[in-house]
C-alpha cells in the first residue's frame, strides 16, 4: 500500500491507530537523511532562509510527533537517527554541523521542537549521549537564550528549549522564560484571546503556537509555577469556547490566515489542551475534534507520490504559500499527535469519541474581529478585517475577506490583472477600467455586534467604503456605501465552488449560482446597480480545490456616493426564498432567512 492508501484506510480510533499513522507519515523520510542524519532534504523549492537551514527545519519538525511516540519506549530506529543527527549537527568539528545562529534565525524556530523532544523523551534523545555530546547539544540549543526573536509567537521558542534543559538537568534560564511570558502578556486581548504580537492578527498562531507552548509549560510546571500555570489553563478554557467554532461536525476546520500549509496543526491546540488536562470540554469532545480533523485531512491529496507531505493546503500548491514555507515546513502538522504523550490509561484514550456540543448558530468573537456562524456541516467565519497588516504573501486574501469557510476555503490571487486571476471570493474588488483590480488591504474602523459587522476601508485615498455584513446562513448580506472620486468597476464575490464537480448553473437578471453534489452557492443582487455573473478563476487559486468559480455581483460606479447591496448564498440546494432590502432615506431594513436587520447608513 502507498502511504496515502495507508492513511486513508486508517480508522484513527485508538492510540495504536495514531501511532501507526505517525509511523506511516514518517517512514518515507528515511531515504532523505544525510549520511550523519543531521540534515533532511525533501525537495528543491526555496524559502527565505538557506537550503541548509531548510534541511535543519525538515530534520526538526518530525520531533513534534516522535517525542510523544518515544514515551512508550519504542521506535529505537528513529531514536538512533535523531541521536545521530543531534551529535553531528551540534559538533563544531562535524561536516554536518548546523553552524552559528543569528538574531531572528529560522533555526530558533526549529530549536523549539528539539527542546520539546528533550522534555518528553530524555531517555531516547539525551541519556545515551556522551558527556561531550550532551555539552555540544546544550551549547548549540542555548543560543536561543542569547538571540533576538521576532515579536510574536517566536518569543516562546526559548521556553520550549529551557523546559528541555530543565528535564535533563542542564541550566534552566528562568530569566529568559519569564521575559518571554512577560512579552507575550502584552499580546493578551481578553476572554482567552491573544494576538500574534502587539497590533497583530488573531489567527491559527494563537492556538497552535502561543497556546500550544504555553500549555506544555502549564502542565510541566503546574507544581513549580502553580499560579501562572492555572492562569494559562483558565485562559485556554475561555479561548476553547470560541475556537471550537472554527470546527465543523464533519471534522474539517475553517482555513484562515497564513501558514495554511501546516494543515492538521489546526487541531494541535486541542492536543495540548488534553495534555494539560484543561477543565473545560469533556475528553470525549476534545478527542472527537482531534481525530475527526486528522481523518478529514487523510482523505485529501496532500502527499507526494513518494509519500512526503507537500507544500500546500487541500492539495499541493505553491501559489498560496509564504516565503518561509520550505519542503519540510508542512511537518509542523505533526504537533497534533501530541496526544501520543498521553498513555493508554489516560481518560483521553479510555473515553468514547463525542460529537461537537450544541453550539450557537451565530457567535460573535470581537477580539478576533469575527462572527462565527454555522449551519449543518458549514462553519463560516465572518470577518471585519484588521486596521494593520503583517505584509506576508497574500495577506489581503488571508486576513481581509468578508468570509472564510470550511467547505469552500478561500482563494489567493495569481495576478492583479483581471477578475479570473484575482480570484476575489468573499471580497469586494475595485478597478479603474484598466484591467487591474484591488481589494482592501486593511480596514480603517470596525465594529463587531451581536449579529452583524460594520467595517470601513479605503482602497484608494479618495475612495471610501462603509460595509455592513449580516450573517444569516445559508445567506449573508453585504451592504456597502461607496463614496468615490474615481469612475470605478466593482465586483463583490460569493464563496468559490469546485467547478470540477458535476455542476448545474442558474442565472437570471438578479441571481447567478451553481449547485453540485453536496451543496450550492450563488449571489443575489439587491440593488439595481449590480448584475450577477460567474467568474471562472485561474487554476490553483483556491486553497481547497484546484479549479474554482466564483458567483459575483458586478457594477460600474461614477464619481459620487452609491449604495450597493448583494446577498451571498451557500446552502444544500438552489435557494427558493431570497433576501430583500428596503431603504427610506438613510434608514435601511435587510431581511434574510427569517431575520430582520435595521440600521442607518453612514455617508
Amino acid at each position: 500500500m502507498t502511504t496515502e492508501e495507508k492513511l486513508k484506510s486508517n480508522p484513527l480510533k485508538t492510540r495504536e491507530d495514531a501511532k501507526r499513522a505517525v509511523r506511516d507519515i514518517l517512514e518515507p523520510l528515511k531515504p532523505h537523511f544525510s549520511p550523519k542524519k543531521a540534515f533532511l532534504e525533501l525537495g528543491h523549492t526555496s524559502a527565505a532562509y538557506s537550503d541548509e537551514t531548510a534541511m535543519i527545519e525538515a530534520f526538526s519538525r518530525p520531533l513534534w510527533a516522535l517525542a510523544p511516540l518515544f514515551t512508550d519506549g519504542e521506535d529505537e530506529t528513529w531514536a538512533e537517527i535523531y541521536r545521530s543527527g543531534f551529535i553531528a549537527g551540534t559538533d563544531p568539528s562535524s561536516d554536518e554541523y548546523w553552524g552559528p545562529v543569528s538574531d531572528y534565525d529560522q533555526k530558533l524556530v526549529e530549536m523549539a521542537a528539539m527542546g520539546f523532544g528533550l522534555t518528553l523523551a530524555p531517555d531516547k534523545l539525551w541519556d545515551p549521549l556522551t558527556d561531550t555530546q550532551k555539552q555540544n547539544l546544550y551549547n548549540w540549543l542555548n543560543l536561543v537564550n542569547e538571540r533576538k526573536a521576532w515579536d510574536c509567537n517566536w518569543q516562546l521558542f526559548a521556553v520550549m528549549v529551557n523546559l528541555g534543559f530543565r528535564r535533563v538537568g542542564m541550566p534552566y534560564n528562568e530569566k529568559v522564560v519569564k521575559s518571554a511570558f512577560d512579552r507575550v502578556e502584552k499580546y493578551y486581548l481578553g476572554d482567552g484571546w491573544y494576538a500574534d504580537g502587539v497590533n497583530a492578527h488573531c489567527d491559527y498562531y494563537v492556538p497552535y503556537a502561543i497556546y500550544f507552548y504555553s500549555l506544555v509549560y502549564a502542565k510541566v510546571m503546574e507544581k513549580e509555577d502553580a499560579q501562572f500555570s492555572a492562569l494559562i489553563k483558565s485562559r485556554a478554557k475561555e479561548f476553547a469556547n470560541d475556537f471550537i467554532y472554527f470546527f465543523s461536525p464533519d471534522g474539517s476546520a475553517v482555513p484562515f490566515g497564513r501558514s495554511m500549509t501546516y494543515r492538521f496543526a489546526q487541531c494541535a491546540f486541542w492536543s495540548a489542551y488534553a495534555f494539560a488536562e484543561v477543565d473545560g470540554f469533556s475528553m470525549g469532545v476534545v478527542k472527537g475534534i482531534i481525530l475527526r480533523n486528522i481523518r478529514s485531512w487523510f482523505q485529501r491529496p496532500i502527499l507526494s507520490d513518494g509519500g512526503l507531505l507537500t507544500i500546500g493546503h487541500g492539495y499541493p500548491n505553491l501559489i498560496m504559500t509564504e516565503g518561509y514555507n520550505a519542503p519540510g515546513s508542512p511537518y509542523w502538522a505533526l504537533k497534533s499527535f501530541f496526544i501520543l504523550a498521553l498513555p493508554q490509561s489516560h481518560p483521553f484514550w479510555q473515553c468514547e469519541e463525542e460529537p461537537l456540543p450544541e453550539l450557537r448558530s451565530i457567535h460573535p468573537m470581537p477580539h478576533a474581529h469575527m462572527i462565527a456562524a454555522r449551519q449543518n456541516n458549514h462553519a463560516v467565519l465572518f470577518n471585519s478585517g484588521y486596521p494593520y497588516t503583517n505584509c506576508h504573501t497574500h495577506c489581503c486574501a488571508k486576513y481581509e475577506k468578508f468570509a472564510y469557510s470550511n467547505l469552500y476555503g478561500f482563494s489567493v490571487p495569481k495576478s492583479d490583472m483581471g477578475l479570473a486571476r484575482g480570484a476575489f471570493d468573499s471580497a469586494l474588488a475595485f478597478s479603474e477600467h484598466d484591467g487591474l483590480w484591488r481589494t482592501k488591504s486593511q480596514c480603517d474602523e470596525y465594529e463587531i455586534h451581536e449579529d452583524y459587522i460594520y467595517t470601513t476601508s479605503s482602497p484608494w485615498a479618495n475612495v471610501h467604503v462603509h460595509t455592513w455584513l449580516f450573517p444569516a446562513l445559508p445567506w449573508s448580506v453585504r451592504v456597502h456605501v461607496i463614496t468615490t472620486e474615481r469612475d470605478i468597476e466593482i465586483s463583490d464575490g460569493s464563496f468559490a465552488f469546485n467547478r470540477s464537480l458535476d455542476c448545474e448553473y442558474k442565472r437570471d437578471d438578479k441571481f447567478a449560482g451553481a449547485s453540485f453534489p453536496g451543496g450550492a452557492v450563488g449571489v443575489y443582487c439587491l440593488t439595481s446597480n449590480l448584475t450577477p455573473d460567474i467568474i471562472s478563476t485561474e487554476s490553483n487559486t483556491n486553497l481547497l480545490f484546484s479549479r474554482a468559480s466564483i458567483p459575483s455581483a458586478k457594477g460600474e460606479l461614477n464619481k459620487g456616493t452609491h449604495v450597493v447591496a448583494a446577498a451571498f448564498y451557500a446552502g444544500e440546494a438552489f435557494p427558493t426564498d431570497f433576501p430583500s432590502i428596503t431603504q427610506n432615506g438613510s434608514s435601511v431594513t435587510v431581511s434574510a432567512n427569517g431575520k430582520t436587520f435595521n440600521f442607518t447608513l453612514l455617508f
